[in-house]
């Protein structure tokens, strides 16, 4: 048997018995990664991003119609998922903003640059959230350990 095919046979035993045990079973897309099964979830809501200037501009909240409420919005929260995944195509840039950011938003607003008034209070920078810094960051918030250093301004971490 090929090392490749004993493999295969692992990770479909391997799901099996957590499908048995009533444990969801995730794979990835593509393969070729470090890892077989999905070791921890992590509940990524994405969304599209458009540029507005100086600002990288996302909806956050969904609207459905009901017969009896009309328009019902809701915006999400932490029971739901830990994080919002953007992807702006004009710069082919994915963002991830963890829950504790955005719950209860309608919208989130990333600056790309400082705004005309030099407000700084409550500005997210976009560079903050860069998807491979704001995965790091996320799970050393996730596990406990000490939260990354560096950002710019410090305030614009949760």
């Amino acid at each position: 048997m090929q090392p490749g095919q004993k493999g295969a046979i692992a990770e479909a035993a391997i799901a099996l018995a957590a499908t048995r045990l009533g444990l969801p079973v995730l794979r990835p897309i593509a393969e070729g990664g470090r890892y077989d099964l999905v070791p921890r979830l992590l509940r990524v809501q994405c969304k599209w991003a458009v540029r507005k200037g100086a600002v990288i501009s996302a909806a956050l909240s969904t609207s459905r119609l009901t017969p009896t409420r009309g328009y019902v919005r809701t915006c999400y929260s932490e029971t739901e998922i830990d994080a919002v995944g953007l992807y702006c195509a004009e710069f082919d840039r994915c963002y991830l903003i963890p829950i504790e950011v955005v719950t209860g938003r309608s919208c989130i607003h990333l600056r790309l640059a400082a705004a005309r008034n030099n407000q700084e209070l409550g500005v997210h920078w976009a560079a903050d959230y860069e998807f491979a810094g704001a995965v790091a960051q996320l799970g050393e918030r996730r596990h406990g350990m000490a939260e990354a250093r560096g950002s710019s301004p410090l305030s614009s971490i949760v």
